[in-house]
């Protein structure tokens, strides 16, 4: 049966989203001589800008007013910008740092930390082959660690602020456009006054860099942004069982980039790990599915 028009173009606007987030790792590798604390605060600062200027030409400021006069919501998205922003700073040392492969298996796990914080924190209750997905997932994470002698902080950090994140703003009652937009405003006074330092001590990369890496800096803004109101607008259009089987757009791309352009080590010990994940991400997929399906 074909899509209805909306559905189409929910389904359209977040596989794009997902596409964006899965070159990201081509985008930022261009960026590996800029230190990461400098790429983050570039794209809060950037990102801040463009979404004030989306408000405005939509003329909807005053959804942002209504945000920032509410204490007890003004707290939530601090907490929630405060997330993300160490989710942003752990991703991009890792793609400057050559560790795609870890950051991909961050955001493979990351459905499945979402599972596991809805039966902690929301009380929600998983059926069997949901818990044999998380205990699948829970012997990928264990191998690789035992593999590499050393948990997979990179991965592990990725997933659980990602998840706590979406967590927080779950909980929020603040659309996503004015919801990013004042988390990014409530960030922009540090990144400024880091970007200002950076600047007066001459160690700013945006005044002292090429061309290209001053267009990549500046354009980090929109490039963060519109993925995020790209999928917004989608996940809206569509079931959230096709969104979850859209999501590992990004890390199966993050994972080709690391090993195919940048030849990060993927062994076939390594890669019987990830093939553990991927059973259990398919279990967990399959039975969104079927669920959808029936209800």
């Amino acid at each position: 049966m074909p899509l209805a028009p909306r559905a189409l173009r929910g389904l359209t606007a977040t596989t794009a989203a997902f596409t964006i987030w899965g070159s990201f790792p081509v985008y930022l590798h261009a960026l590996a001589g800029v230190p990461a604390l400098q790429v983050i605060a570039h794209r809060v600062t950037w990102s801040c800008l463009f979404l004030l200027g989306w408000l405005l030409a939509r003329r909807e400021l005053w959804r942002l007013s209504a945000a920032l006069t509410r204490p007890p919501l003004l707290a939530r998205l601090a907490l929630s910008a405060s997330l993300i922003s160490c989710n942003w700073l752990v991703y991009v040392w890792s793609v400057t740092h050559d560790r795609i492969v870890d950051s991909s298996l961050g955001y493979y796990i990351n459905p499945l930390v979402n599972v596991l914080l809805g039966v902690l924190v929301l009380k929600e209750r998983l059926n069997r082959v949901q818990w044999l997905a998380v205990a699948l997932a829970a012997l990928g994470v264990v191998y690789l660690t035992v593999l590499a002698g050393q948990l997979p902080w990179i991965a592990l950090t990725l997933a659980l602020s990602f998840s706590l994140y979406g967590l927080v703003r779950k909980v929020i009652s603040v659309d996503a456009l004015p919801g990013l937009a004042t988390e990014t405003l409530l960030l922009a006074p540090l990144a400024v006054g880091f970007l200002l330092w950076c600047n007066a001590t001459g160690s700013g990369a945006l005044l002292h860099s090429s061309s290209a890496v001053t267009l990549l800096l500046l354009g980090s803004g929109p490039l963060t942004a519109v993925p995020l109101l790209l999928f917004a607008y989608g996940a809206r259009s569509l079931r959230y069982a096709t969104v979850g089987v859209l999501q590992y757009i990004a890390p199966s791309l993050q994972l080709l980039s690391g090993v195919l352009l940048f030849h990060e080590s993927f062994g076939p010990a390594r890669a019987w790990g990830f093939a553990v994940i991927w059973g259990a991400l398919l279990i967990y997929a399959a039975d969104s599915l079927w669920r959808a399906r029936r209800a």
